[in-house]
């Protein structure tokens, strides 16, 4: 069972030591909630074969993220089938993790964007970031690579805004290899929530898939979901 702290918390998991070590417990909750909802996915043919990744934020400070591993199935992941990684994405070796990777049998190598789900976290501040490969996204992309101009659709209440006369626009940035670049242009493009503005949680990457996230995994999974049936109506009735 997926752990309630993870899926329906406040997102960020309470249990660090004081020198910023993750606990074995917090390590096992985030693996078995991971693994339940890449399952999901996989099951809805977003996350095929090895293709996406998902992480939960362990930690603020230092920023500790347990990100899925690479080259691992997405609908067959372990809860040992995570890997600790730092603010820059990178894998946090056995000896800064209190020994926890060789107790857990946790993997070492991170999906490869596991550097944009830590600028993505560190950024907004969520406690969960969710990258898929949904087909409508992809579409939705390369339709619309300036952004994706949503209004009057009722569904947009779903990821905080009004459905009607307000117009909610989807960011899209170009895909790259370097998690840094799409990092950088991340930041470009995100409006950070103010009195006056609310936070768009979604980001398409061109001709590649989206990310989505939210304080904790069933809020990521929310707006994923809802970001991608929105992109569906948009693309059927342009």
């Amino acid at each position: 069972m997926s752990s309630p702290e993870l899926l329906h918390g406040q997102g960020v998991v309470q249990n660090v030591f004081g020198d910023g070590t993750v606990t074995d417990a917090a390590l096992t909750e985030a693996g078995t909630a991971l693994a339940a909802e890449s399952a999901r996915f996989a099951g809805l043919g977003w996350m095929p074969g090895t293709a996406g990744n998902l992480s939960v934020t362990l930690a603020r400070s230092p920023l500790r993220l347990a990100v899925t591993a690479s080259g691992r199935d997405k609908g067959e992941l372990r809860t040992q089938d995570i890997v600790l990684v730092d603010e820059q994405g990178e894998w946090v070796p056995d000896s800064e993790s209190g020994g926890a990777i060789a107790r857990l049998a946790l993997a070492s190598k991170p999906s490869a964007e596991a550097g944009l789900h830590a600028r993505i976290a560190a950024v907004t501040g969520a406690g969960a970031v969710i990258h898929v490969h949904a087909l409508a996204a992809v579409r939705a992309g390369a339709a619309w690579p300036g952004g994706i101009e949503l209004r009057d659709l009722e569904m947009l209440k779903g990821i905080g805004h009004e459905a009607h006369d307000e117009l909610v626009t989807i960011p899209v940035v170009q895909n790259h290899q370097d998690m840094r670049v799409l990092g950088d242009d991340f930041e470009r493009v995100y409006v950070r929530a103010t009195a006056e503005v609310r936070e768009v949680p979604a980001l398409v990457v061109a001709n590649h898939g989206i990310y989505a996230w939210g304080s904790d995994l069933r809020h990521a999974r929310w707006h994923l979901e809802l970001t991608e049936a929105l992109l569906q109506i948009a693309l059927a009735t342009r």
